[in-house]
């Protein structure tokens, strides 16, 4: 077993409390660490680029749907709540990569699309995005990336069936 800092902690708590089931803390503890890690790390190439993870997920879900989307589709596509995409939205829309128009039938509905810019932006950048977290992860073998990709799958679907459920 490694000595990361889950570790650490549950040994504490197995020393207070010996007869303690610590198994889920030693699993949903890594993931959050993990991704705790990640998101210090702050996407070094949409940071040089301007842009935080949420509004390149915004941009990316338009970009790789091919077609405009409602603020609430890019609240589902990027799992963000209403106003999170509204106030995104705004701060891109200010900045030139993405532009909205009102549905011709109901105007309380808008249509959201990439501008030149904004498309051309993600573009440039995927690659980039996806080289860094290449070089993050260089330290897996590809049979255990593959490996714990898979084993997170399963549990995405799992989390997704029943915390999923609740939110929708």
């Amino acid at each position: 077993m490694t000595d990361d800092i889950v570790a650490r902690v549950v040994r504490q708590w197995q020393a207070v409390s010996p007869g303690l089931d610590t198994g889920p803390m030693e699993l949903i503890g890594r993931i959050n660490r993990c991704a705790a890690l990640l998101q210090q790390a702050e996407d070094a190439p949409l940071r040089t680029a301007g842009l935080n993870r949420a509004e390149f997920d915004l941009l990316g879900a338009v970009r790789r749907t091919d077609r405009e989307l409602t603020p609430g589709e890019l609240a589902r596509e990027t799992f963000s709540s209403g106003a999170a995409v509204t106030k995104r939205l705004r701060s891109l829309q200010e900045r030139g990569l993405v532009e909205r128009r009102g549905d011709d039938r109901d105007r309380r509905v808008a249509h959201v699309r990439l501008t030149e810019d904004g498309r051309a932006l993600v573009d440039r950048l995927l690659p980039e995005q996806l080289a860094y977290e290449n070089a993050v992860l260089s330290g897996l073998d590809g049979a255990t990336r593959e490996r714990l990709s898979g084993q997170l799958g399963e549990l995405l679907v799992q989390l997704e069936g029943r915390l999923g459920a609740a939110r929708r």
